[in-house]
């Protein structure tokens, strides 16, 4: 694998301590340091490295306004004692998320990430414009970061039973909650799995596995109730291709 790493962070004991913890892992070797946006950016342009630590609240600029100045962004994982970026962290397509103090077991998570981008890389999966690697699809099994105002959530995606679109927004719905999340239902669709997930109408995305009970509706459609009491209706151009889906 072998990659080329810049740390981007204003404190020098948090570079230190990352440094430290990546001498664990020699295919991660960290060629240079920063600490600000400018020093970072010129230090991008420079050594042109493969991945980057970044850090988000620094002076002046924040580890996001770095990002947007890059034509070409390097891999990104987040460093940070902040948890409420996390949402927006995905939305830039960071590879991971780490807050400090930065826990060995959570690295460990990312490098791993790291890695099995590295194989699907050689295995000629698609690149998106920015020159790193579409993640594809998300499993059931991977979690999600969810925040909500002051509240936040790190959920299963096998967890969320219903996706419904609010505007701009989606609202999840998975225990007793129902955040709103700033993503379009085009946009999460492209990234569950439709062996899970399926699209039943233009307002709704359903987990398949939750469903309780299938009726008949008008016009050919279909009524679903899913885990937690909601009734969503499949339209009938997908009630077709639901039946093709479910049918042995």
């Amino acid at each position: 694998m072998s990659k080329r790493a810049i740390i981007i962070d204003d404190e020098r004991l948090a570079r230190n301590e990352l440094k430290k913890l990546l001498q664990d892992y020699p295919d991660v070797e960290v060629i240079d340091e920063a600490a600000n946006v400018d020093e970072g950016l010129e230090k991008i342009s420079s050594q042109n490295p493969d991945l980057i630590f970044l850090d988000i609240q620094m002076p002046g600029k924040t580890g996001f306004d770095l990002l947007s100045e890059l034509d070409k962004s390097p891999q990104v994982i987040f460093t940070t004692a902040y948890d409420e970026y996390a949402l927006k962290a995905f939305e830039v397509n960071a590879l991971d998320y780490l807050l400090k103090p930065i826990e060995p077991k959570r690295l460990a998570d990312a490098i791993h990430k790291l890695e099995t981008l590295d194989e699907r890389e050689t295995n000629g999966h698609p690149v998106d414009s920015s020159g790193a690697v579409n993640r594809g699809l998300l499993t059931e099994a991977d979690q999600v970061f969810v925040k909500d105002g002051e509240r936040c959530w790190f959920v299963r995606l096998g967890e969320i039973r219903l996706f419904e679109s609010v505007g701009n927004y989606a609202k999840v719905f998975f225990g007793p909650n129902k955040p709103l999340i700033l993503k379009s239902l085009n946009a999460l669709e492209e990234r569950l799995d439709e062996k899970t997930f399926f699209r039943a109408n233009r307002k709704h995305i359903v987990n398949l596995r939750m469903i309780e009970k299938v009726e008949p509706y008008f016009n050919g459609g279909l009524l679903l109730e899913i885990k937690g009491g909601e009734k969503i209706e499949v339209s009938r151009r997908q009630a077709v291709k639901f039946k093709e889906m479910m049918s042995l």
